[in-house]
């Protein structure tokens, strides 16, 4: 580790921070219906799609509604994209001429668009049209991120309405959201992007000569676009096989940290907006604090791992100081190269511009374990959030028994249903997580995706099935996972981990709205200091290492024993 390193870190942090209080501002008058600065320009934009939709943005809907809504929306995308895929041989803009995507690879990555998981099981420039790419799968980068911060939004209505029925209107929220925030910043990331020399053409390749005098076949096409949404919206997907790694994706320094910005800005935020509703900011500064305080110890852990490296290699003569460099770009070094693998999965994001395969056991292990606690470091956008609100209830409920009093949360009473409905919610990670791992490491179909034996293997099919449930989209390189096995069983644990999460979610909230507040008393918990902040990160660790710890000892824990010892796989 070096001085040069934790700077470029913290100069990330300190850009993070500084972005959460104006975007939380412009995000909550923008959700609670107010004027913004940009409503004299998109207003009339936005009133002319609601009336050719016959949708009164006005009108709150209960959260089954919402919740229907929601479904209905995503299950209209998924259809639209695996069709796209489906007829892709006969559809413009197809200058390569890439024939029709299977059927179990168009039902896997329908699903992971939809569900703002990008997982790719195929390789995005020999696969997919530009018409694809931009009609199809960057569409649903725009609208699987937009659903997210409404859900996230419909959530905190619930904790700051009282006694009301409704939690929102999703058709607004998702309106607003798209046409006010993520296409504006989109548009303004990519100009940047196209200005560091990310492409941004119709153009299917160019032909280059190498020094050896050969030639070389380059693929182009709308890339700078789908980058910024990717980004922005924690989606992941990449226009080429190896994501943010190759260099027409993320080409300069400066690229690699608006990324890493970016995957991080609108999540941070809406903490800030959730403090701004409930009428105090220092409950989501506590919030943003219990994520901080995760997210350093992982980057910590994971940047002492890499910079270490093997020790095996150090026994043979090489110098200890050049750390672990498999895997990584020599543009970003090992210090911006453990901050992306932590901020993507810290993020439901799964954009990578190393390969998590290549870090060390222990490097390996820290991504794995954020998207197996729910991504709850600042998240996906709005899923980070959600899952965190989730896991503060769960805190509230523990503090509750230990000094035997009803738990409260911002006023509103944390009774049986809400305890039932977060615990419901809570444990559908863990079961397609550990569940689906589980079958195919007993299954010929599964064992045959795999590139390595012994743990690591192991590790390469849980962390699939974790990024998958976890809606990160990131792989453990080595996994071949374009098989029907693979694309079926990875495309249900997308679908559990997105929806059979949101539903008991949504419950959550609308029991919540039609509760009143308790005024605080002497005996009330609060909710703004560190000891609500150290609790609901012991509650994290504790769940999380409770449900976990076997299935990491059987992977990068016994790697890291076996690698000190001197075994190999």
């Amino acid at each position: 580790m070096t001085l040069n390193g934790w700077l470029q870190i913290l100069l990330f942090c300190v850009i993070v921070i500084a972005l959460v209080k104006p975007l939380g501002f412009f995000l909550t008058r923008l959700l609670s219906g107010e004027r913004t600065f940009l409503s004299p320009v998109l207003g009339p934009v936005e009133r002319g799609f609601y009336r050719l939709a016959g949708v009164k943005p006005d009108t709150d809907q209960h959260w089954t509604a919402y919740a229907g809504a929601v479904l209905v929306f995503n299950l209209v995308g998924f259809l639209f994209l695996y069709g796209l895929m489906r007829l892709q041989d006969v559809l413009p803009l197809n200058p390569q001429g890439f024939p029709a995507v299977s059927d179990h690879l168009a039902f896997n990555t329908a699903i992971s668009f939809v569900t703002n998981t990008n997982w790719q099981s195929y390789a995005g420039e020999t696969t997919m049209s530009h018409f694809t790419q931009m009609a199809g799968l960057t569409v649903q980068n725009f609208l699987s991120a937009a659903t997210g911060i409404a859900l996230a939004v419909a959530f905190i209505r619930g904790f700051v309405r009282r006694s009301a029925r409704g939690i929102g209107n999703f058709w607004a929220d998702v309106t607003r959201v798209t046409l006010y925030v993520l296409l504006p910043l989109s548009f303004l990331l990519a100009l940047v992007f196209v200005w560091q020399g990310v492409p941004q053409t119709f153009a299917a390749s160019a032909t280059a000569t190498t020094l050896e005098g050969t030639t070389q076949t380059i693929a182009l096409g709308p890339v700078a676009s789908q980058e910024a949404i990717k980004m922005l919206g924690t989606n992941g997907g990449g226009f080429f096989n190896a994501n943010s790694a190759h260099p027409f994706e993320n080409p300069t320094p400066l690229t690699n940290l608006l990324q890493m910005v970016a995957i991080f800005a609108l999540g941070a935020a809406l903490t800030n907006v959730f403090g701004r509703m409930a009428g105090d900011q220092r409950q989501g500064w506590a919030i943003l604090a219990a994520m901080g305080v995760v997210f350093f110890v992982g980057v910590a852990v994971t940047y002492w791992a890499e910079a270490v490296g093997n020790p095996m290699l150090t026994a043979l003569g090489l110098d200890p100081a050049m750390g672990n460099m498999e895997g990584k770009e020599v543009r970003f070094g090992i210090s911006m190269s453990s901050l992306f693998a932590v901020v993507t999965t810290a993020a439901s994001c799964g954009a990578v511009n190393a390969m998590h395969a290549s870090f060390t056991a222990l490097g390996g292990m820290i991504p794995l374990i954020n998207m197996e606690l729910g991504e709850v470091i600042v998240g996906g956008v709005g899923a980070g959030l959600y899952g965190m609100l989730l896991f503060a209830i769960l805190a509230v409920f523990v503090a509750g028994l230990m000094v035997g009093r009803t738990p409260e949360y911002l006023g509103k009473k944390i009774e049986p249903r809400e305890v039932k409905m977060t615990m419901l919610a809570l444990l559908v990670l863990p079961l397609a997580m550990l569940t689906f791992t589980a079958i195919a490491v007993g299954l010929e179909d599964g064992l045959a995706g795999r590139l390595n034996q012994g743990p690591h293997g192991f590790v390469e099919i849980l962390y699939a099935y974790t990024s998958a449930t976890a809606n990160n989209g990131s792989a453990f390189a080595g996994l071949t996972a374009n098989t029907p096995f693979y694309n079926v069983t990875l495309g249900i644990a997308m679908f559990m981990g997105r929806f059979l999460m949101i539903v008991p979610m949504l419950a959550i909230a609308g029991s919540l709205a039609a509760k009143k507040a308790a005024p605080p008393s002497l005996g009330t918990f609060p909710t703004h200091g560190g000891l609500f902040v150290g609790l609901l990160v012991g509650t994290i660790l504790i769940v999380g290492g409770l449900t976990f710890l076997p299935a990491l000892a059987l992977g990068p824990i016994v790697e890291h024993l076996a690698m000190l010892a001197g075994q190999t796989f």
